[in-house]
């Protein structure tokens, strides 16, 4: 008997390549902040729009993370004294300059040189299977071949929900994809180097450094002071709540949560409710081609997720 000899009786093998289910709350909450993830990045689109009805988008983007950075400069404050926070400092900086500025930056500027925002877009979905195909020999995660075939279907969801692609400059397609990789560097420097310690602190570092290096673009496009009418503080304030506090928050919180394969599966979601909020909002209609495309992103993401 294991009690009498004082053996203890080995403990069953259990299968180290699956992770033990979080508990149901916990997974509740983490279906709330993917859902929130996908309608705040999505409305991006909107706050686009908003903006490029004032006299200089790069104005609203100057003083919505200037008024960012101030906001949660007191977590910056109380963040100063802790251990190796230059080390930190500087991977905010270098956060901010590609998961904001760059990214943000590049991609305004496809735009404005006559890349279609859909196809903006679909470049964009590019995202996630770039980010998994890196997430390997970057950070030692596993990709199966579910998870593959999920993020294929999901980019082929976006390639039907766009329809087709439109004519621009070649600097325009080339500043997109830089828009695209800058937010993969983020993407995979975050998950390798960032426990999400001082968040808030974090965002404020990453937001001043959008601000600074906007600055002098905001300065030549159209000057650094706005005129404060009803259209430029509706896109401030919906820049500064959905498209910053909830978006970036969201995703640098639920990256925390699971796995870049995972996050990265959700950007597929977002063209298709980008066109809802495109019918809500400005009465665009949505297509046979968008729905049938938001469905398969749909299968994409099911197919995508993690164990």
């Amino acid at each position: 008997m294991a009690g009498e000899t004082g053996e203890r009786r080995p403990r069953p093998m259990t299968d180290l390549s699956r992770p033990e289910a979080p508990p149901l709350a916990a997974r509740g909450l983490g279906l709330l902040l993917e859902a929130g993830l996908v309608i705040t990045w999505s409305s991006a689109f909107v706050g686009a729009v908003l903006a490029s009805q004032t006299p200089s988008v790069f104005q609203v983007t100057l003083w919505r993370f200037l008024l960012i950075a101030l906001a949660l400069s007191p977590f910056l404050w109380m963040a100063r004294r802790t251990a190796r926070f230059g080390r930190w400092l500087g991977l905010q900086v270098a956060l901010g300059a590609l998961g904001m500025f760059a990214c943000l930056t590049f991609g305004i500027k496809a735009i404005d040189l006559g890349v279609p925002a859909g196809t903006a877009s679909l470049i964009g979905a590019l995202q996630p299977l770039l980010t998994a195909a890196l997430a390997g020999p970057f950070l030692g995660e596993r990709v199966l071949a579910r998870q593959w075939m999920g993020l294929l279907v999901g980019f082929g969801g976006v390639a039907v929900a766009i329809g087709e692609i439109g004519a621009a400059d070649l600097l325009g397609y080339t500043f997109t994809v830089i828009s695209m990789l800058s937010i993969v560097a983020a993407t995979l420097l975050a998950k390798a180097k960032w426990d999400n310690s001082h968040f808030l602190a974090g965002l404020c570092v990453q937001a001043a450094v959008t601000a600074l290096a906007t600055a002098p673009i905001a300065w030549y496009d159209a000057g650094l002071l706005p005129a404060p009418d009803p259209t430029f503080l509706a896109a401030l304030a919906w820049a500064i709540v959905l498209s910053t506090g909830g978006a970036y928050g969201l995703y640098y919180l639920c990256l925390r949560r699971s796995s870049t394969v995972r996050i990265g599966s959700l950007i597929y979601l977002t063209p298709p409710v980008t066109m809802v909020w495109a019918y809500l909002m400005f009465g665009q209609p949505l297509t046979l081609a968008g729905i049938a495309g938001f469905a398969i992103c749909i299968l994409g993401v099911i197919l995508a997720r993690p164990g």
